[in-house]
């Protein structure tokens, strides 16, 4: 009877087996592939968080995003500064030609251009801010010039002494020989040297670094100025005028004259400052000459 218990009750081990058998066995490895799913996304974090935090690929990006607003802002500048050119020219041919009612619509267009073109209207606003002594406005001004227009900061126009010698110059833009269409801007300056100092000079070569809009670099070296090696007596002065095409409608100049005291044999050459000045269409607020 005991045996035959003993078989009849025979299903509850294999009930046993067949319920949690393999599953509770599970739990263990459940979880540790949550820590490890935990630990790979931290890893992960972590690695993406160093790349994008990386100062190296931060600056990278940075100057790459400040190249492309620059070259942009360049473009945009010469397009405008090309159409303002052209404009001008034909206000010029229309007046020649006596055809007045050209020349108005002409001058309507130039004036709406002047009111509505950014460098010229961020150049009002400085100014009127320091005029108020608003110097925050100001330099607020100035750096949108900065990245806008690099040279609209740069007066047509500069003044610098060395060693007694004064240089000063002035630019202006020449419509008459400018064919904006072709990309061809002619600008003429005018240079007065004054020898403020006790002893004559002589003015032996000349350097020239001149910079067009797209900032390409041309160095000119030649010898004397417009033909001549002048010299200049204390408290005396030289002047002359040249010129210098360009293919945008914008850039500097910049360079130094080579000269030596005449006063006494062996004397050894020195070098006298060009500070820069703008070539540029659009001019500045001081248009008088020299």
């Amino acid at each position: 009877m005991q045996w035959a218990g003993l078989r009849s009750q025979a299903p509850v081990p294999t009930a046993a087996w067949t319920g949690p058998r393999p599953r509770i066995a599970r739990w263990p490895q459940g979880r540790f592939t949550a820590a490890r799913r935990a630990l790979v996304a931290s890893a992960a974090a972590s690695d993406a968080n160093s790349s994008s935090n990386s100062p190296g690929k931060d600056e990278e990006r940075e100057e790459v995003v400040q190249r492309e607003k620059k070259e942009k802002a360049v473009a945009s500048l010469l397009m405008r500064s090309q159409k303002y050119a052209m404009l001008k020219q034909q206000l010029a041919v229309a007046a020649q030609f006596e055809d007045y009612k050209e020349a108005a619509r002409l001058r309507d267009s130039l004036r709406s251009f002047e009111e509505e073109e950014p460098v010229l209207r961020l150049r009002r606003l400085m100014k009127k801010a320091i005029d108020e002594e608003r110097f925050e406005d100001a330099a607020k001004y100035r750096d949108e010039l900065t990245i806008l227009a690099p040279h609209s900061l740069l007066k047509c126009s500069s003044d610098a002494t060395t060693l007694g010698i004064r240089v000063q110059v002035r630019s202006v833009y020449i419509e008459s020989r400018s064919q904006p269409l072709k990309g061809q801007f002619f600008f003429a300056y005018r240079i007065r040297i004054t020898n403020n100092s006790q002893r004559p000079v002589q003015l032996l070569r000349r350097h020239w670094i001149v910079t067009d809009g797209n900032g390409r670099t041309e160095n000119i070296w030649g010898v004397g100025v417009v033909g001549e090696q002048p010299v200049i007596f204390p408290k005396t002065g030289f002047e002359y005028s040249s010129a210098c095409p360009l293919s945008t409608p914008n850039g500097r100049m910049e360079g130094d004259f080579e000269m030596k005291h005449i006063d006494k044999a062996g004397s050894s050459t020195f070098n006298v400052a060009i500070a820069p000045f703008s070539l540029s269409i659009l001019g500045d607020d001081n248009d008088v000459l020299l």
